[in-house]
């Protein structure tokens, strides 16, 4: 066999019962993955006060996390490719669940330090795994929206864990380690591997046309049985089986300007909300809030989060994402900007929840838009890499706003949040490619019932 054809094939399937037990999969391990991604956000102000730490020392083990984000979204690209898409999301997920139940067991900052970082890098080496996974095993017209319904869903996560934690930190000196073993319950996900299949484009891109194909006619059969007889498949294009990618294959014209361009687009995301939910808690905390008050109104902005990712399920496959990028990118910046020149607790809920809620919609629409950009010999690598660099920003981005708090106050620190949102905005603007043509193509092809 010389060609399994699995990207026409996978293109002409309707929505049937594999779609949605990969969604469920996909949507619990981003569930864990939210979740997890803010217990050091809402357990740091009773840690200053229990072990005697600094805004500053927050600022390094939270930036120390985003480094372990970087190594983790290279890593997960080169497993990826190596041991396949599948393999690779258990894996990954299985990590931060493991290192996140060690923080549980912290005993001082340092400890602290070096399990956040652990499951930091296994919480990116995830998300970047399953941005490229749905990429792959979904039929191009609809995959947006499937990537928006899994964030839908998993985006529940941070509410959930900001609720439990303003319930069940301020209870004892010990507490607050409860919200780490919330966190760790990401390690169900093995539950869920028997229902996943590998992605047969991953297989395709290997040579190993036999294995594609025995995937792909078992997904066939799966499908035909529960939807009726499918529409015959394009026939393939003969194209080279690509070399094994190496990261000079990023230094080419062809792959250079978007691993560029979503560099930025994760640089300024990342600094933009992590600049803002990682410390949001301790700065109104340190502005005179209540520590219980400080963690509770941050739960209530969350709740914003999922209706943003539904939104963006709605607009993803309908409109240009590019352009939904760039409205959704200008609001953040502008809300953020608001939620920082108010003190009022009504306002802050109001804006925080807006900041939510178009910037979950973002990290949808940016989970669909970032792989689209490259082709399958360097979806991994340039997902990964883009992905990676945008999560070391900020290694610098902690720094930097605790540097900004203190020499020029806490409104500074809005300002600055929001001018990495229109940076980012203006760079989608001018740069950025449109993706919905090839996706519109792809749907229209021709199709005969067999």
């Amino acid at each position: 066999m010389h060609h399994s054809n699995a990207v026409n094939r996978l293109n002409r399937l309707p929505i049937a019962r594999f779609h949605k037990i990969t969604l469920l999969a996909v949507s619990f391990a981003y569930f864990f993955e939210f979740a997890d991604i803010n217990t050091f956000a809402t357990t740091a102000p009773q840690l200053v006060d229990l072990w005697g730490i600094t805004v500053d020392q927050v600022a390094y083990v939270t930036s120390l996390s985003f480094v372990g984000m970087f190594i983790g979204s290279v890593v997960a690209s080169t497993i990826a490719d190596r041991w396949g898409r599948k393999n690779a999301l258990i894996y990954t997920t299985l990590c931060f669940g493991v290192f996140s139940l060690a923080s549980a067991f912290s005993w001082d900052i340092v400890s602290m330090g070096v399990f956040r970082v652990l499951t930091s890098a296994g919480l990116a080496a995830m998300t970047v795994v399953a941005v490229i996974y749905v990429n792959e095993v979904y039929p191009a017209a609809v995959r947006g929206k499937y990537q928006a319904y899994a964030i839908v869903i998993g985006i529940c996560g941070t509410p959930a864990t900001n609720l439990i934690a303003s319930a069940v930190v301020p209870l004892t000196d010990w507490s607050w380690r409860l919200v780490y073993l919330w966190g760790s319950l990401g390690l169900l996900f093995v539950f869920f591997t028997r229902h996943l299949k590998e992605s047969p484009r991953w297989h395709e891109s290997r040579g190993e046309y036999g294995a594609a194909d025995a995937i792909l006619t078992e997904i066939e059969a799966q499908v035909a049985l529960e939807k009726g007889p499918l529409p015959e498949a394009p026939p393939p294009i003969d194209e080279a089986r690509p070399a094994k990618a190496s990261p000079r294959l990023l230094l080419k014209k062809k792959y250079l300007g978007p691993t560029v361009l979503l560099a930025v687009v994760w640089v300024t995301q990342t600094i933009g909300f992590f600049g803002y939910s990682s410390w949001a808690p301790t700065l109104l905390a340190k502005e005179g809030f209540s520590v219980e008050k400080s963690v509770f109104y941050v739960a209530l902005t969350t709740v914003g989060a999922p209706l943003g990712s539904l939104l963006a399920a709605l607009v993803t496959d309908r409109f240009e994402r590019k352009w939904c990028l760039v409205a959704f990118g200008t609001v953040i910046a502008l809300c953020g900007l608001l939620y920082g020149l108010t003190f009022n607790p009504i306002l802050i809920v109001v804006f925080g929840f807006l900041v939510n809620f178009f910037e979950r919609g973002y990290t949808a629409l940016g989970y669909a838009y970032s792989p689209e950009l490259f082709d399958t010999q360097s979806r991994s690598l340039g997902t990964g890499v883009s992905y990676g660099l945008g999560r070391l920003s900020n290694a610098a981005g902690p720094l930097i706003i605790a540097g900004l708090y203190h020499r020029t106050g806490y409104q500074s620190v809005f300002l600055f949040i929001a001018a990495t949102w229109i940076l980012g905005a203006v760079a989608l603007a001018i740069f950025g490619p449109r993706t919905r043509p090839a996706r519109t193509a792809a749907a229209e092809r021709p199709r005969a019932v067999v």
